[in-house]
């Protein structure tokens, strides 16, 4: 296969992972003859190097993770409509006073029904952790200004927990509708919200990109948030994502995500050519009218005219206009964020994000220092991701680390303890992923390390093991004391409980509970050594 050219002359190198293009036959000759037919149907790549050294150092971490994507694709649906009916019975029980409230209810002729989209439908990380108050608010509303003028960087200390509790509520926030959320935002934070979007992803064919922004107040803000929606519970398509080895190199820059790419929008595995127009420096939404040819529409739906209009908006800074809307998640914020700086001169923004949401969060950052965007870049204030899976390769943080870790931190990972998600994509010498930034890892008492990776950064050690399931253990018997030890907003209802019973068998999916990280954020106490 040929080696797509850049426009400035050099390679750039990709590996795309196929689940879906052999079956459980070929998965089998992949473990055995990982250099034969059977394997090589898994796998696209630029050039025959990229393949053979891959496939044949980590064939077990290959064929376990074709395993599983093939699995979720399976499930894909039944656990959409579990998901739904899931989420469904929740609202119904918590809209008509739980369940003694709803045979009340039927008895009398009276049952309230939910409806999605509406301000008291939840999802179902905003029933898992009904929490809705930041914590101490008023000092959050009167201390921003301290710490957006501060020149240092922010870790968790007593003065910035607060901001630190924003970006983690706002992170669970994002999992809700809209309407939720302007509700949440207005109603109890008191703050302005900007705006809820929607965003295409081109490989999937649908909007499933979701991001949300919000401004400290309506006027003369000195603090924009960016929210990223992460990985959703009974979302296939998501967990498959976390669970894809497929990426991108892009030359004196590194090895990038290719799902974290797609879903900002920034090309489309389908054509890997798609992803040089978009990764290129002074790349903007005009770069999109290159791939429209003779009055064709562009691969997101719109035509040359609704792309010069975009444009317009962009020079104008107009209001964000229903065709920005359709845009994908990077230049919809990009442009948005823009605009929100011009009018908040003395604004700095927050990028923040859990799961998925957490690896677009420190992507979008990227991108615009890939899109030499240092002005807007000179306004950030920092990335706070929870539970966030490696978005590159060691090259990649090198790349970045001028902007966002030296002189001053600027980025930093909030990860708890058996986590799963942040030890995905897997950490090895095929594949080459890794963690950069900050760490604040979080133990199951909560203590915070500061640390360059956290314990166990690939899940699967087996001396690991028995501790994960006595540790899901002891999360189980601590969800049912948080409410006695540390007061009632503490205190886990049943769905969350439940959720750390099946736990039991899959520790390092309850361990990315939302519930564990603001906990860890407003009871975590500093150590010195891990």
């Amino acid at each position: 296969m040929a080696t797509t050219q850049l426009k400035n002359g050099d390679d750039f190198r990709y590996l795309v992972v196929r689940p879906e293009k052999g079956g459980i036959r070929d998965v089998f000759r992949c473990w055995v003859w990982p250099d034969g037919d059977g394997a090589r149907r898994f796998f696209e790549s630029s050039d025959e190097g990229v393949f053979d050294a891959k496939v044949s150092e980590s064939r077990w971490i290959v064929v376990v993770s074709i395993l599983i994507r093939k699995i979720i694709a399976i499930l894909g649906k039944p656990l959409e409509w579990t998901g739904n009916v899931v989420e469904f019975t929740l609202n119904l029980l918590s809209v008509n006073a739980n369940l003694l409230g709803l045979l009340c209810n039927i008895v009398r002729g009276d049952v309230v029904v939910p409806r999605r989209g509406t301000e008291t439908f939840i999802s179902t990380v905003g029933l898992l952790d009904g929490r809705m108050d930041l914590l101490n608010e008023e000092k959050m509303l009167q201390g921003t200004t301290n710490f957006v003028s501060e020149e240092r960087g922010l870790g968790l200390e007593m003065g910035n927990r607060n901001l630190v509790d924003l970006c983690v509520m706002a992170s669970k926030l994002s999992y809700e509708n809209e309407k939720v959320i302007q509700n949440i935002v207005l109603r109890y934070w008191k703050m302005h919200f900007v705006g809820f979007y929607n965003c295409w992803n081109d490989f999937q064919k649908d909007n499933c990109t979701q991001v949300f922004i919000l401004c400290n107040k309506p006027k003369d803000a000195n603090l924009i948030l960016i929210s990223f929606r992460g990985t959703e519970p009974f979302d296939a398509d998501d967990w498959s994502t976390d669970f894809d080895y497929s990426w991108y190199e892009i030359p004196e820059v590194g090895k990038i995500h290719i799902g974290f790419l797609e879903a900002l929008g920034l090309g489309n595995r389908k054509d890997t050519n798609s992803f040089n127009g978009h990764l290129q420096a002074k790349t903007s939404i005009s770069s999109i009218a290159s791939d429209v040819s003779h009055g064709s529409t562009s691969p997101f739906g719109h035509t040359k005219s609704t792309i010069s209009k975009i444009d317009q908006n962009i020079e104008q800074f107009d209001e964000v206009t229903p065709e920005v809307e359709q845009l994908t998640a990077y230049y919809t914020v990009k442009l948005q964020l823009r605009r929100l700086l011009m009018e908040h001169k003395n604004a700095k923004f927050v990028v923040t994000g859990h799961s998925l949401g957490g690896a677009l969060a420190i992507l979008f950052p990227t991108v615009l220092v890939l899109h030499e965007e240092m002005e807007i870049m000179g306004r950030l204030l920092g990335v706070y991701t929870f539970g966030q899976p490696r978005v590159g390769n060691k090259q990649l943080g090198q790349f970045m680390e001028p902007y966002l870790v030296n002189p001053i931190p600027r980025y930093f990972r909030v990860v708890y303890c058996n986590d799963i998600v942040p030890r995905l994509p897997y950490d090895n010498k095929a594949f080459l992923f890794k963690h950069f930034g900050v760490c604040l890892y979080y133990d199951s008492l909560f203590t915070e390390h500061k640390v360059d990776e956290e314990p166990n950064k690939n899940f699967l050690g087996i001396r690991y093991l028995i501790p994960e399931y006595l540790n899901a253990f002891w999360e189980l018997l601590r969800s049912l004391l948080m409410g006695y030890t540390h007061g009632p907003e503490y205190k886990e209802g049943w769905f969350c409980i439940l959720a750390r019973v099946i736990g039991l068998a899959f520790p390092g999916i309850s361990a990315h509970s939302l519930t564990n990280y603001i906990d860890s954020v407003r009871l975590g106490k500093k150590s010195q050594s891990l």
